[in-house]
């Protein structure tokens, strides 16, 4: 899921996820195989913007961004409102971001090559996994990612802004688009879980420290580097405080909480933590990935992960 409305960018909402819509690969494709890796729609969109130095009309975006651009593009804008005029309108209030991300731009080629391994060792770790399409575009600011059983969709200029998360910017890119992944797999595999419409920061934090420990495993670090040394030497008194919200629906004090400048999300740090427990203290790791990814009852894994406040782990 990462919905990122952490940093005010919400995600697309996972409605309809027994049926995918037509941009998306609906089978499971062989680990070696890989997801198709869709940057097209970054290259158009420079080659237009540095052909009207850095202004752009909307209808110019319009007639020769949006509309011939890929499935995955297309889903974006009729899932968050992205149109010439609203990308115009952005790029006017923001132009710095737009510029700023061509430091991004630079690096796709390295991220595609890159998370072409990543997602093979997820296939090798999980072999149910689901190679859904990824597009990287560029959007009106926001959302950052949108998520769902069919696949992820990255917004180029918003995430390159978002400079709390690994400052190498190919590193970024990788590890959230791995974290991305892992929310598909939950998406197919346990929807009534992932896709609850009022789920407890236990059940939610459990959900995106999931993919944050998936992302550890396959890529080689969490999509939210952040947090590690803003929690050190507060582990106890953190997780004490998540322990006396974790029944709450009321999110806000844990997940969904930053903006483009301000970290947050403690929750994520939690349940990667929980999750991490379950799997340190699992005899049979293969099914204990499983296990995190299928996950459908979030007190029975927390009873089973041996986890406590300030737990020690590897």
């Amino acid at each position: 899921m990462m919905k990122w409305t952490s940093i005010a960018l919400a995600v697309g909402a996972l409605a309809g996820m027994a049926a995918s819509p037509s941009w998306a690969a609906s089978s499971s494709a062989a680990p070696e195989a890989g997801p198709a890796i869709h940057v097209e729609d970054v290259y158009r969109f420079y080659k237009i913007y540095d052909a009207a130095q850095g202004r752009p009309s909307d209808s110019q975006l319009q007639r020769d961004y949006l509309d011939p651009g890929s499935a995955g593009l297309h889903h974006l804008a009729t899932l968050r409102n992205v149109t010439g005029a609203s990308i115009a309108k952005n790029m006017e209030a923001h132009p710095e971001n737009y510029a700023d991300a061509k430091r991004c731009m630079a690096v796709l080629p390295r991220v595609r090559e890159r998370l072409g391994v990543a997602l093979r060792r997820l296939g090798q770790l999980y072999p149910p996994t689901t190679f859904a399409p990824a597009t990287i575009a560029v959007g009106r600011g926001k959302p950052v990612g949108v998520t769902d059983a069919s696949g992820v969709i990255i917004g180029l200029e918003a995430l390159c802004a978002v400079n709390y998360l690994d400052a190498n910017v190919e590193d970024r890119f990788v590890h959230v688009l791995v974290h991305e992944y892992a929310h598909v797999q939950q998406a197919l595999r346990a929807p009534a879980f992932y896709d609850n419409p009022k789920p407890t920061v236990l059940e939610e934090s459990l959900i995106e420290g999931a993919a944050e420990f998936t992302a550890e495993l396959a890529s080689g670090s969490v999509a939210y580097t952040d947090l590690k040394a803003m929690t050190k030497g507060h582990e106890k008194t953190i997780e004490d405080a998540f322990v006396t919200d974790e029944d709450k629906t009321d999110l806000s004090a844990w997940l969904y909480n930053g903006t483009l400048t301000k970290p947050g999300d403690l929750g994520y740090w939690v349940g990667y933590r929980i999750a991490k427990s379950y799997y340190q203290h699992a005899a049979d790791k293969r099914q204990a990935i499983r296990d995190i990814l299928e996950m459908t009852d979030a007190r029975a894994f927390l009873a089973r992960s041996r986890w406590h406040p300030g737990i020690r782990l590897q």
